[in-house]
């Protein structure tokens, strides 16, 4: 178990505070359709000139529900992006935890910027960024259970030993995004799960 207190405030937060902007928050443990599906309502629904993608949980160690650092994750949104949307103007930032809810606004500032506009299909940040007089709207996911982040997860982990890749691309792509698929497995991304801890992840 890590004691939240041991965890390192990495990525730092920018010098100078952004500029508001509209924001999309996320972990991205994969990158996935619901994520695409989030990510383009929001980016119609945005009121600046760019989308601010915001990847969460960056200093967590490497888990069976963190397989991926911020980095990768940048990645793996930037590989979609570049294939899919190449002119959108996007930005992406990671931010640490400090798995401290009530808080959460105030240090997610110093990185993200003060309010302007969250776009979320999560209604637990939706009400903790109201309460901080944020402006919000709430995108309502289809399908949530099957995006959901442990189930994409473990689907990965299934397949990370079968050797056919037609067959495992095949398969994932009920679940994400070709260009992300592609970059995970050219990077060889999958073959990490089964050796990152239980053989069920915990999801209660």
């Amino acid at each position: 178990m890590i004691n939240e207190k041991d965890l390192e405030m990495i990525p730092e937060a920018p010098k100078h505070e952004p500029e508001p902007c509209s924001l999309v928050l996320g972990r991205f443990q994969p990158f996935h359709r619901g994520h695409v599906a989030l990510i383009e309502w929001a980016y119609e629904q945005k009121e600046s000139s760019h989308l601010r993608i915001v990847i969460g949980s960056a200093n967590r160690p490497q888990t069976p529900e963190n397989p991926w650092s911020w980095e990768e994750r940048k990645e793996m949104i930037e590989n979609w992006k570049k294939k899919v949307h190449p002119k959108w103007n996007i930005e992406i930032i990671a931010i640490p935890d400090i798995n401290d809810p009530p808080r959460w606004v105030e240090h997610a500032t110093r990185y993200h910027g003060k309010s302007g506009l969250l776009l979320t299909s999560d209604k637990e940040t939706q009400k903790l960024y109201e309460k901080s007089k944020w402006k919000t709207k709430f995108f309502q996911l289809e399908k949530r259970e099957k995006y959901e982040g442990w189930r994409v997860r473990e689907t990965c982990k299934m397949l990370s030993t079968v050797k056919e890749k037609d067959s495992v691309k095949q398969i994932l792509l009920e679940t994400i995004p070709e260009a992300v698929i592609e970059w995970l497995m050219e990077k060889d991304h999958l073959s990490r799960l089964p050796f990152l801890g239980p053989n069920v992840e915990h999801v209660g």
